[in-house]
């Protein structure tokens, strides 16, 4: 991979003294080290070790347990080589820095395939041995918080000074009060090349939603994504505000969600899923089956944490059921209306705590399935969701079942490694069972002098 020109770039930029060398853990955290800029080069060379368990830590950055990449092989380090993203420059903290993203290799060259990006690219290229490309777009929602307190609160309005207290649903208030801070990330997607689109004010007091112009390129889509959320929180951070990709930061107002729009182009550029109508081509709706038929299994990469099942719940703006539609957002899987050269799908099912990386795995390698078997959906559904639920298939209602639904899938292993499939299960059990070993204060005010 030629680097010299990332390299002549980080030279011209004399204010920027320190580097951070990172990769992507299952939780979607970016984890590495910092180091001086004059060892940018050895980065770039692939000189940079790192273990290779720092792909499955827990949310805390704790080992896993019964992880076999730790004890039982000497916690071994990977090889961590470049990207080819580029050297993406930080202003939001003291000085100027840049990062450096990377992806885990083992010692004999193999990718490590308990790397999320190594998922994601693994279904990338089956796609391209059938000379289909991924059409890729992404939507992420946020909320900003007030950093001062324990529990989160809508932040105090850089303009009057007051707190948000209204679900301000697409209010240009909102986005001029917080302009600044928009200007910001803004600003430092472009010098990231990250393709940054509309902004909006979403339903929640202080929530936002950024899109994602459409990419042919999924695994920089997922890159996009992640640094995205990093970005966002450190601006936030410099604005005097705290960022949460939380599924569900409020028990009572929207949670934020992570839309995935896409479409297949064959070698000619042409839109597959494009049949000049409203209906979409019949390898459409193969790839709705293979969505609908793996989405009860892939509902940990969806939901991966005690706080995402906060979100899936009925009437809530997030799907609950296993159901698709034409223009319906209240069902998982939705064909938006437009013209018919723009068909695509969206999924609805992910929430912004979600790994990019994981979510567009699980979302493309379904949908590939479906394409490859030739499924066939079930009828689109007409009407709300929420008042059909006894007669749809249901997502996993808890973190425990979605945890078993992954072990045990019967398509996960078609989608991901089989050490990857390990690493998320073991990860996610070990966070489950501290969670266990926490009461919480609303249970002590329920039941402490009650039962």
């Amino acid at each position: 991979m030629d680097y010299a020109p990332h390299l002549k770039w980080l030279n011209e930029q004399t204010d920027i003294e320190n580097i951070f060398a990172c990769i992507c853990d299952l939780n979607g955290t970016l984890r590495g080290k910092r180091v001086d800029v004059g060892q940018a080069e050895k980065i770039l060379n692939g000189s940079v070790r790192m273990p290779l368990s720092l792909a499955g830590l827990d949310i805390w950055g704790e080992d896993i347990e019964v992880s076999a990449l730790v004890f039982e092989t000497g916690d071994a380090d990977g090889v961590c080589q470049y990207t080819g993203r580029g050297i993406l420059p930080i202003n939001w903290t003291s000085r100027p820095t840049a990062l450096i993203p990377l992806t885990l290799y083992n010692e004999d060259g193999r990718p490590f395939m308990g790397d999320p990006r190594h998922a994601l690219d693994a279904v990338v290229k089956r796609y391209a041995e059938k000379g289909l490309t991924p059409v890729v777009a992404t939507e992420l929602e946020f909320y900003l918080v007030d950093p001062t307190e324990t529990i989160p609160l809508p932040p105090l309005s850089p303009v009057t000074g007051k707190r948000l207290d209204s679900d301000g649903a697409l209010s240009l208030d909102e986005l001029e009060h917080f302009d600044e801070f928009l200007n910001d990330v803004y600003e430092a997607c472009y010098a990231q090349g990250i393709p940054a689109d509309s902004a909006i004010s979403e339903n929640g007091a202080g929530q936002f939603e950024i899109n994602m112009r459409h990419v042919g390129d999924a695994l920089r889509a997922g890159d996009d994504a992640v640094l995205f959320k990093r970005l966002v929180r450190g601006i936030a951070r410099k604005h005097g505000f705290a960022a949460t990709f939380m599924a569900k930061p409020y028990g009572d107002r929207a949670g934020s969600g992570f839309h995935v729009h896409f479409s297949l182009e064959d070698a000619d550029g042409n839109n597959v899923f494009d049949n000049g109508g409203e209906e979409g081509t019949p390898i459409m709706m193969h790839a709705v089956a293979g969505l609908l038929h793996t989405m009860q299994e892939n509902a940990l990469v969806f939901a991966p944490h005690e706080n995402s099942f906060r979100r899936l719940l009925p009437g809530t703006h997030a799907p609950s059921s296993v159901a698709w539609g034409y223009e319906n957002r209240t069902v998982a899987v939705r064909i938006p209306g437009g013209h018919h050269k723009a068909r695509r799908i969206e999924h609805r099912v992910a929430g912004a705590d979600a790994n990019p990386y994981l979510v567009l795995a699980s979302i493309l390698g379904g949908a590939l399935l479906g394409i490859e078997g030739a499924w066939e959906p079930t009828k689109a559904l007409v009407g709300d969701a929420y008042a059909q639920e006894k007669e749809l298939a249901h997502l996993p209602l808890d973190w425990a079942t979605a945890i078993q639904a992954f072990k045990n899938g019967a398509h996960i292993q078609s989608i991901y490694a089989p050490r990857l499939q390990r690493m998320l299960v073991d990860c996610k059990r070990q966070e489950q069972h501290r969670f266990n070993r926490h009461v919480t204060e609303f249970e002590y005010d329920t039941y402490l002098e009650t039962v």
